[in-house]
């Protein structure tokens, strides 16, 4: 069994690449960490970790033996849980990040059915818009809104997220509302900056079946997605966002949807997640729930 301990230890090592990261990730203290690497190495008689001040890589002789490493965890981790991955026993820590236009009470209240299913599941719930390192930052899974770039990730679709084009009340009164697509140079948005470049993302319409996207160069951008809403709430101008993001806006007034006969299709709803082999049971009943949760965590505005 401490063999065993030492190979979970040296491939999450291998997978960070930090003695604090796998320290944390692990719940356990850095030295012991150094300590378990230090005598696995002694016992197999070679160098695994090339360590500088900076970082933590693996040598050849520590490549080969995580290829292995990996094939014998994933053989141990399927074997131990082939009775029990529906079960209320099965446990273990699961670590998720959602976009911000998640984080609302409907999606809360369908987790927590999770939760109940799963009780002995350590959940970790990250909210973020941004692109997160899975690996490096120990996030088992990622859902995510809209097409993504290319990457190394596996990507499951699960489903759609409709959007809408709206205004606060008083925006409108002061400026007027837009019914054409024209219309829009007269008026101000809110730009969403994403990515590392932070360039504005583009408004998207349908219009005689095709596909248009607009961009507005007047008004405020902003970075963070409740701060984005809240502008539009607060008469900044007009933004375009997930209908489960402003949903509560739209029901009690404070946002009113304009250009409805342009409403965009709807963005696909992605969840990432680093390999597609050797899944933790904990995060392969998630990806089967959400898979068939999804609909029913907010009806109106999501749909597979």
């Amino acid at each position: 069994m401490e063999l065993l301990k030492s190979m979970r230890l040296f491939a999450r090592l291998a997978e960070l690449g930090s003695f604090t990261k796998a320290a944390e990730s692990l719940q356990i203290g850095r030295p012991q960490v150094t300590r378990s690497i230090q005598e696995l190495e002694a016992s197999l008689g070679v160098r695994l970790f090339q360590r500088t001040t900076r970082q933590v890589k693996l040598t050849a002789e520590g490549e080969r033996f995580y290829e292995r490493v990996k094939e014998i965890l994933g053989t141990i981790s399927e074997a131990t849980s082939m009775f029990d991955r529906s079960g209320s026993t099965l446990g273990g820590r699961l670590r998720i990040d959602i976009p911000t236009a998640f984080a609302q009470l409907k999606f809360m209240d369908s987790l927590r059915e999770f939760t109940k299913r799963f009780p002995a599941i350590n959940l970790v719930l990250g909210v973020t818009d941004r692109t997160v390192d899975l690996v490096g930052e120990g996030i088992d899974c990622a859902l995510r809104i809209g097409l993504l770039p290319d990457s190394t990730l596996i990507a499951r679709p699960i489903g759609m997220a409709k959007m809408v084009t709206c205004a606060a009340p008083a925006y409108l009164h002061e400026h007027g509302e837009p019914t054409t697509l024209e219309d829009l140079d007269a008026h101000r948005g809110v730009n969403f900056l994403s990515g590392q470049n932070n360039r504005p993302l583009p408004w998207h319409f349908s219009m005689d079946g095709q596909d248009r996207t607009y961009i507005s160069h007047t008004g405020i951008a902003v970075t963070e997605s409740d701060a984005y809403v809240q502008c539009g709430v607060a008469g900044f101008g007009i933004i375009q966002a997930p209908g489960i993001a402003v949903d509560r806006y739209l029901a009690d007034g404070a946002l009113v949807e304009i250009l409805k006969p342009y409403r965009p299709q709807p963005r696909p709803v992605t969840v990432l997640y680093p390999s597609r082999t050797h899944l933790a049971p904990q995060v392969d009943v998630f990806l089967d729930w959400l898979q068939k949760a999804f609909p029913l965590l907010h009806s109106e505005w999501l749909e597979r």
